[in-house]
């Protein structure tokens, strides 16, 4: 329950995410992970993913739907195995070619030196724009 070294390791899964590292991103978690994001209309990226492979095809899905522009952690605050990261994001979804923008809250949990639990919150209704084709006038 070192919280210096809990929050290395959600560091240093940021670097590999920035870096395109999905691989090492992955070694970062434990093989039963619960990986849940928020539910929005029009996209398949919400809902809870059990397990490393079922994070590593949420990544997959990721690149495949959205162009992230902008992907800034701002700030760690860790306390027990919780490691909580508020943070900024911009994509554009790739079906639309429309952008959003959003402040985000992504809380880990890491037990045994592996993230076991991740939770996001972000504004679901910018997303859910973002996803809707323009409607035909």
């Amino acid at each position: 329950m070192n919280e210096t070294n809990n929050t290395r390791i959600v560091r240093q899964g940021y670097e590999r995410f920035g870096n395109g590292d999905l691989e090492g991103l992955l070694q970062l978690f434990d093989e039963n992970i619960e990986w849940t994001t928020p539910i929005t209309q029009r996209s398949s990226l919400g809902g809870t993913r059990r397990g490393r492979q079922a994070v590593a095809e949420f990544f997959g899905l990721l690149v495949e739907t959205e162009n992230i522009t902008r992907f800034e952690p701002t700030e760690f605050i860790a306390q027990g195995d919780r490691v909580v990261v508020l943070g900024k994001s911009a994509a554009t979804v790739n079906a639309t070619g429309r952008s959003y923008e959003t402040d985000w809250i992504q809380i880990f949990t890491v037990r045994n030196e592996k993230v076991t639990g991740f939770y996001e919150l972000f504004d679901t209704a910018a997303v859910e724009r973002a996803f809707q084709k323009a409607e035909a006038a």
